[in-house]
């Protein structure tokens, strides 16, 4: 089958006759396009480029540099893995080297920074620490979770962001020219397919092994060929047109929209979410206030001094060969910028490919 998509992707490829430009909107896309080779295979006029699917490479490093702060005045955090090696703005004013901390840095100097699967494993580790914080990340696919763990009594610190928004600043770029969207299945599977209709742009919805990508960008190519602007879902066996009601509902009354900044995206209204007051008891931001206003230690270096263009790479307006630093000064095992440190981020998949 898979053969017949390729052989159909070059018959619609030279029917077009032109540039084709496509946007994988997530990073487990982005992941299965380098891993199966697929740019390789597909026809030249046809160009796929990442786009600011990944949830960790997006984060604010003000936020960032909020969870080391925490860590640094001995507040037990929890967090994923991807999370923990990402470089924020502060270093200690005693480092004549001026060393970027990351959380990883943090338990280095003593924190207590624990690594977790999912927020059952961070309200397992509150009964055995004091005044735990989760920081909390990512997109409407694990947002949900993050919501029940606050209605059980989590701390947590919200960096949580609505994907629909970062579409749009994408769709109102000038100087980014996209023929379609490549959809995300696991947000989809929590938003369902209407919210998408309101871009006049070709899109589908698509799973994540390679045959789901391949067939994805057919049926984008298809639509362009027929100048339609449609959604389509490809990932019909996850994804349902209402999506799933109780998790946005789970969502709505433990959060509510408000401003948030994203890397490369800049600061996007109403796409971040914030816990309500409801459950401020558990809102690490209101809880360490104080903590987080000041800390004499620490000073600020901004990374963007270092070179490293992340923020172009997750516009999709630089891949990440085009960065001075890509596995040079910015490798896997010292990453300079949150794009090398993820596993669905853009330098990082490169450069585990090349």
């Amino acid at each position: 089958m898979t053969l017949n998509i390729i052989k159909k992707i070059e018959i619609l490829a030279k029917e077009i006759n032109r540039d084709v430009v496509i946007m994988e909107l997530c990073g487990t896309h982005t992941e299965a396009v380098a891993k199966n080779g697929i740019k390789k295979i597909l026809p030249k006029n046809v160009k796929l480029l990442s786009g600011p699917g990944c949830p960790v490479c997006v984060t604010d490093q003000k936020d960032v540099d909020a969870i080391i702060k925490l860590a640094l005045n001995d507040v037990p955090i929890a967090c994923y893995g991807d999370v923990l090696r990402v470089p924020g703005n502060l270093v200690l004013k005693a480092d004549k080297q001026k060393q970027k901390l990351s959380l990883n840095k943090a338990r280095e100097l003593g924190a207590d920074v624990n690594e977790v699967y999912s927020t059952e494993d961070a309200l397992k580790l509150q009964k055995e620490k004091k005044d735990l914080v989760f920081f909390g990340l990512g997109f409407e696919t694990t947002t949900p979770m993050t919501a029940d763990a606050i209605k059980k009594g989590l701390t947590v610190y919200s960096s949580h962001k609505l994907f629909i928004p970062a579409m749009q600043v994408l769709v109102d770029t000038p100087t980014l020219k996209i023929d379609g969207f490549l959809n995300p299945g696991h947000v989809s599977a929590i938003i369902g397919t209407e919210l998408y209709q309101k871009f006049k742009l070709s899109q589908v919805i698509t799973g994540f092994s390679g045959e789901d990508v391949l067939l994805g960008i057919y049926m984008l190519l298809k639509q362009i060929a027929e100048r339609r602007e449609e959604v389509e879902n490809e990932y019909t066996r996850c994804v349902r047109p209402e999506g799933n009601p109780v998790a946005r509902k789970l969502v709505d009354e433990v959060f509510e929209n408000g401003d948030a900044f994203w890397r490369g995206l800049g600061n996007i209204p109403n796409s971040g979410l914030k816990i309500r007051e409801k459950y401020s008891k558990y809102d690490a931001k209101v809880k360490y206030k104080n903590i987080l206003s000041c800390h004499s230690e620490l000073v600020e270096e901004s990374l963007e001094s270092t070179g490293c263009i992340c923020g172009a790479i997750l516009r999709g307006l630089k891949q990440p060969k085009d960065c001075k630093l890509f596995n040079k000064k910015c490798t896997s095992e010292n990453p300079i910028g949150a794009c090398m440190v993820s596993s669905e981020g853009a330098c990082g998949i490169e450069a585990k490919y090349l």
